[in-house]
């Protein structure tokens, strides 16, 4: 078994050499951290990186996975037969949602529905927001900002908790990632290179992430191993050890944050970073 791990282990690592030149984070932050990746389980890979290329990612599959790119993220899409089909969807789930910026939320959702991505309106017919519902479950929120230079970006990844720990996610992501804690409009959130961590209350608590439709968020870091020791100095362990492919220089581990969020953290080997 631990043979098997080691093998899955390493691939997985090869993938991420393999894309490093399509991944491009933002710049990390003074932990070395910025964000990397959300991980599928998709039960029709096909569909659902149809539904991501129509609203305007870029193919970086590689050989041994699935995914596309959007400034600030990639999204890994598992190869069919990799692992079993999805428990169920985002909604539920410590991760509600996560999210896209665009420049202009209702010409994108026209060339979207045209594409056919399945597209469902803004809360209050709000026009300045949308949702996209993948075939998975897979709850995507569309924002807007008409200054910005990209027609979309990743923006945020939506945690749901019990009121009482939205100061201790708060306080967690920003102690152990070097997030930015910062507050808008009574609503609390983390800033972290490529991604804003937004907190909601619920009741009860939401389920973990690992073997729904996102499975997990990846961040990337600049000192893997450095970094674990950190964790281990705060009393994290890993779910999944330290792995390097002593060839590329690529190397992974995975956590789970005391919420329930899957975690994987990865090391790449001369990243490209976006301005």
């Amino acid at each position: 078994m631990r043979t098997l791990i080691s093998i899955s282990a390493l691939c997985l690592v090869s993938s991420l050499a393999a894309g490093t030149a399509f991944a491009q984070p933002y710049a990390p932050n003074e932990a070395g951290v910025t964000m990397g990746h959300w991980h599928l389980n998709s039960k029709d890979v096909a569909a659902n990186k149809k539904i991501f290329l129509a609203m305007g990612g870029v193919d970086s599959s590689n050989d041994r996975i699935q995914s596309v790119r959007f400034p600030g993220v990639v999204v890994n899409l598992n190869a069919p037969g990799a692992t079993a089909p999805p428990t169920d969807g985002t909604v539920g789930s410590v991760v509600n949602h996560v999210g896209f910026i665009v420049k202009s939320v209702p010409e994108s959702v026209a060339k979207w529905k045209a594409a056919g991505v399945p597209v469902l309106p803004g809360n209050n017919n709000r026009v300045d927001q949308a949702y996209v519902v993948t075939p998975d479950g897979l709850r995507i929120e569309i924002l807007e900002n008409k200054n910005q230079p990209e027609s979309i970006r990743n923006e945020h990844v939506h945690f749901f908790v019990p009121e009482a720990a939205i100061p201790q996610i708060q306080a967690w992501y920003a102690k152990i990632f070097g997030a930015k804690p910062s507050s808008r409009n009574n609503a609390q959130f983390d800033d972290i290179p490529g991604v804003q961590l937004r907190f909601n209350k619920t009741d009860p608590a939401a389920a973990p992430t690992k073997g729904r439709v996102l499975d997990h968020i990846g961040f990337d870091v600049k000192d893997l191993q450095g970094f674990i020791k950190k964790l281990e100095a705060n009393g994290i362990k890993l779910d999944r050890p330290y792995t390097k492919n002593e060839q590329t220089g690529a190397a992974l581990a995975f956590i789970t944050d005391p919420w329930g969020t899957y975690i994987e953290l990865n090391e790449r080997p001369n990243p490209v970073y976006l301005p």
